[in-house]
């Protein structure tokens, strides 16, 4: 393993600890676990599918921007993931449990965040009356991810920043 992603496993592995204790809580995992899955897709799809039938053409332009870079940001988020190689904390730390099954065995970046940071910055430029369910629905996003065993806080922060950055700049080109 890289004595770089060693030494930031070992710093973070403690506060994985702490999340991680949820998974010991039913009532305070099952909300975890759940908005991880509607991260996983189901919740992103929806809005994109749901947009151009409630706003028409408008819709359409925003759920093709987010298409489009959702597309990007996948492709950026594998190549990533695929260098950086970084053991997920489940895999690391044998008392940290993954509280979902993961989706492969690496952890950085946070694919679930980076889209999640991506989508909800971008829908928020066309319809900024959706922060109330945007905002507090992503920032659970990337808290599931540590909570759930599956991420480092580092992965989330990065994956966000990341997402971001996607986000903005594609906004540059529209804006």
């Amino acid at each position: 393993m890289n004595p770089f992603l060693r030494l930031l496993n070992e710093l973070e592995t403690p506060f994985c600890r702490r999340w991680n204790r949820a998974h010991q809580r039913p009532w305070l995992l099952r909300p975890f676990a759940l908005v991880s899955r509607l991260g996983n897709g189901v919740f992103w799809y929806s809005l994109i599918a749901v947009l151009p039938v409630v706003d028409g053409l408008d819709g359409l332009e925003a759920a093709v921007h987010m298409l489009l870079m959702g597309g990007i940001a996948l492709i950026l988020y594998k190549s990533l993931k695929g260098r950086t190689r970084r053991i997920r904390p489940c895999h690391y730390a044998a008392d940290i449990a993954a509280s979902v099954p993961p989706l492969d065995r690496y952890s950085f970046p946070s694919g679930h965040t980076l889209h999640a940071v991506n989508f909800s910055t971008i829908a928020l430029f066309y319809y900024p009356q959706l922060g109330w369910l945007l905002i507090p629905f992503t920032l659970l996003v990337a808290a599931s991810r540590v909570v759930l065993g599956l991420h480092y806080p580092t992965d989330v922060l990065v994956a966000s920043a990341i997402g971001l950055g996607l986000a903005y700049s594609s906004l540059l080109l529209v804006a």
